[in-house]
């Protein structure tokens, strides 16, 4: 099949990848691509997909930082006519050439509302929680002569997105599980990856080290910068803790690896919660607040522990049981229900019944 993506506009594609809806994008075009089918990728300036053939839109992602997602504040209001402008020239690029599917994986009520207008079937993959502005797009295009697909990515999201539109397909965003490396031996400490924004949980995560008496290594880039500030940087020169930019994702593989626990703290409704499927991956449990899809993600008991939400201390004594946790049995739960060939095929799946074939 010929496939066209329409990547989240407001980052390059790119690593180091700046979130895991991006993450995701890059390695969905490569499993395409591995399995026999043409793929563009429709992304902003500066992206690379290596072994992808990646259509630069012309558009500036600095000239969208406006519309970045919080959260815990208010939506982009201001920025609306950047974004509109933004995917009406990605579209417009797009329409030069014949697809038999078109996936949109942007977050952006522009992106959903435009997209009428291609030829195409047309998919929209939601990554994140239902927002106002998405909303309304999609229940304006379910009355469209020619609705769209929609996915969510975990049961738990196809159940909060189902009482705003009809959700067609479950498309877990898994990881590529065999490319990434794992240690059977159990190593030391703790290590958060994510971005610094108040949902994901990097202040929670260096009290949970603290409060268990262990080193941890956080790993992410400043998204929200009042955040940073009162949250992160008075942390930065606690004993025990190592504040990391965000790296390239083979490298967090192999800072997963060495940890004894990788913690997932997370504030919001975690819509599916890709670090805690790549550190299973590399043979690492995982400690997380029980919010959204994180128990899709996650084998309670087996390959981590959920506690119940915003309890540091709960979260402190599941760090004490992970050395009763098997780190082959993460890398098996892992290959076998977490890794992006099984993703592959729901995608295949869905392509082919929105096509016709």
């Amino acid at each position: 099949m010929k496939v066209a993506i329409m990547a989240p506009l407001v980052t390059a594609i790119r690593e180091p990848q700046q979130g895991g809806s991006q993450a995701f994008v890059s390695d969905l075009a490569r499993g395409l691509a591995g399995r026999g089918h043409e793929v563009h990728v429709y992304a902003a300036s500066g992206s690379e997909i290596p072994g992808v053939e990646v259509i630069d839109t012309g558009v500036d992602p600095r000239s969208l930082a406006g519309t970045l997602y919080r959260a815990f504040g208010p939506s982009a209001g201001g920025s609306v006519g950047v974004a509109e402008a933004a995917f009406a020239t990605a579209y417009k690029t797009m329409r030069v050439n014949r697809y038999d599917v078109i996936h949109n994986h942007a977050f952006d009520a522009p992106a959903v509302r435009l997209a009428t207008a291609l030829q195409a079937p047309v998919i929209h993959t939601l990554h994140l929680p239902p927002d106002r502005a998405v909303s309304a797009a999609l229940r304006q295009v379910a009355r469209s002569d020619r609705p769209p697909a929609v996915a969510a990515v975990s049961r738990f999201q196809a159940s909060a997105w189902g009482r705003v539109v009809h959700v067609d397909a479950i498309l877990p965003p898994y990881p590529p599980t065999r490319v990434i490396p794992w240690s059977e031996t159990p190593g030391h400490g703790a290590l958060f990856a994510g971005r610094l924004s108040p949902e994901k949980g990097a202040a929670e995560a260096i009290d949970i080290a603290r409060a268990a008496g262990v080193p941890i290594e956080v790993y992410g880039d400043v998204y929200d910068a009042a955040y940073n500030r009162e949250q992160i940087d008075p942390r930065r020169g606690w004993p025990g803790v190592t504040i990391r930019c965000g790296v390239q994702r083979t490298s967090l593989w192999e800072a997963m690896a060495r940890v004894a626990v990788v913690l997932y703290p997370s504030r919001w409704d975690e819509p599916f919660g890709l670090a805690a499927a790549e550190a299973q991956a590399c043979g690492t449990p995982v400690v997380a607040f029980d919010r959204g899809g994180l128990a899709e993600v996650i084998a309670e008991g087996v390959t981590g522990f959920l506690v119940p939400p915003d309890d540091v201390r709960a979260a402190a004594d599941a760090v004490s049981k992970t050395a009763g946790i098997s780190r082959s049995a993460c890398r098996e739960h892992a290959e076998g229900q977490l890794d992006l060939e099984v993703s592959l095929d729901a995608h295949e799946r869905l392509y082919r019944r929105v096509a016709g074939g």
